[in-house]
């Protein structure tokens, strides 16, 4: 009885974490789409050095796994660029450079479902190359790709639980804490198995929303 009392006063660190992890989604998710965004129009459009070099990132932060990914620039790569990251900076920061070469490959597959004939139309009318592809085919093909971001959401989220190995006080590290604390161990990892699959449903809901809002007939089916 003393030690269930004492995980309820806990609850509320456990749930605090939740803010902790979708700050990590959140600002993980934001750096992906700026990468992913310019990845993919250098890897459509781009001259073929740079399309290299996109297949380079792609295949490396693809490749390997997220956890090698966060000791491997953490205690290496950033000290060696003379940077000094905090583990909540670390980890945004390789959040959302993994989440930009998968972001990429989303964004490149709705650009090229987009009709060659826009692009030619805008060619036309006078517009250059990346004034195309910003005005006319970004904005269609950004529609498309929501349902897909909404699936990149949930994986970064669940990924997010791994930034527990650099001490980041997000979900996972709090029940750990918990844990200990109390002697405790299955009431606090249900509890945030519980947190887990709310925020992806409440985040798929707000996808699938903005989705209704700015689909375009026609363009995308129901």
């Amino acid at each position: 009885m003393t030690n269930i009392q004492s995980l309820l006063k806990y609850l509320p660190f456990i749930f605090e974490g939740s803010l902790w992890s979708l700050g990590l989604v959140a600002a993980g998710l934001g750096l992906g789409f700026t990468i992913g965004i310019f990845m993919s129009l250098g890897e459509v459009y781009g001259p073929s050095y740079v399309r290299k070099l996109i297949e380079f990132y792609t295949w490396f932060f693809r490749g390997t796994p997220l956890l090698v990914q966060l000791f491997l620039f953490h205690w290496s790569i950033f000290p060696a660029l003379g940077l000094r990251t905090s583990p909540l900076e670390t980890s945004i920061l390789v959040l959302g450079m993994r989440s930009g070469a998968y972001q990429s490959q989303i964004f490149r597959g709705s650009i090229k479902s987009i009709e060659e004939g826009q692009m030619l139309a805008a060619k036309a009318l006078g517009m250059t190359t990346w004034q195309s592809a910003f005005h006319i085919i970004l904005p269609q093909a950004l529609r498309k790709a929501i349902p897909q971001l909404s699936n990149e959401y949930s994986i970064i989220l669940k990924d997010s639980a791994i930034c527990f190995i650099l001490g980041v006080m997000e979900i996972m590290t709090r029940t750990r804490y918990v844990t200990i604390a109390t002697g405790i161990a299955f009431i606090p990892y249900l509890i945030a198995g519980c947190l887990y699959i709310l925020l992806t449903y409440l985040g798929a809901k707000i996808f699938d929303t903005i989705h209704a809002r700015v689909k375009m007939q026609g363009l995308i089916s129901g």
